[in-house]
């Protein structure tokens, strides 16, 4: 398994500026038809995804973190977080405020720069780092660009790099062009059904 943004390259996807790939990738290790399992399934695979994941933060953030240990409570916890992520991303409100709430640590580097460093263990350790992503993220104004793809046999996460923030598909040779084919087929079944109608009341 390569250890840069795996889950996203499984979709060819070019990663998220800085540390906000660690929440792209992260939320593509779901399950999606055509591209390979949930990497959050089992321990194994968790365990090979969060190796190279954090190995590939750690050196886009200039920190040398270890992989914390995972055990089956904590692939339960990442996937509800990931299904909690995924909703925000898609623009859904927040159901229950402060849930799984973790903690983060502000370090001072040699250079004097304040850092936002993960703290805890196993999933909670996942879950400070992928929240001060997010946070950062919020805050410079890249957060809007990471988008869910809007065709429903892929979602994959992408980061919008458009001049406008227009994109919907992770790919538009792919699903663009599929739900531009449905969307045309659609189109052509409603003039005929149309021209049909109009023809039975003459």
């Amino acid at each position: 398994m390569s250890s840069q943004w795996y889950a996203s390259q499984r979709y060819q996807l070019t990663p998220a500026p800085g540390g906000l790939a660690l929440v792209q990738d992260f939320l593509n290790t779901a399950d999606i038809a055509g591209y390979g399992p949930d990497l959050l399934a089992d321990g194994a695979l968790a365990e090979d995804w969060v190796a190279g994941a954090v190995r590939a933060w750690s050196a886009e953030r200039g920190l040398d973190a270890q992989p914390p240990p995972l055990g089956d409570a904590d692939l339960a916890k990442l996937r509800a977080l990931r299904d909690r992520i995924g909703r925000l991303v898609a623009g859904e409100p927040p159901t229950q405020h402060g849930a799984g709430a973790v903690a983060a640590s502000l370090t001072l580097s040699k250079t004097g720069e304040v850092r936002l460093e993960p703290t805890g263990s196993g999933w909670r350790w996942l879950a400070s780092a992928l929240w001060g992503e997010i946070l950062l993220s919020q805050q410079d104004g890249t957060w809007r660009r990471i988008k869910r793809c809007h065709n429903p046999q892929c979602a994959s996460t992408f980061y919008d790099r458009s001049k406008n923030n227009s994109g919907v598909w992770h790919d538009v040779k792919t699903c663009g062009n599929v739900a531009n084919l449905r969307a045309s087929r659609a189109r052509r079944r409603e003039r005929d059904g149309a021209a049909q109608r109009s023809t039975a009341r003459r």
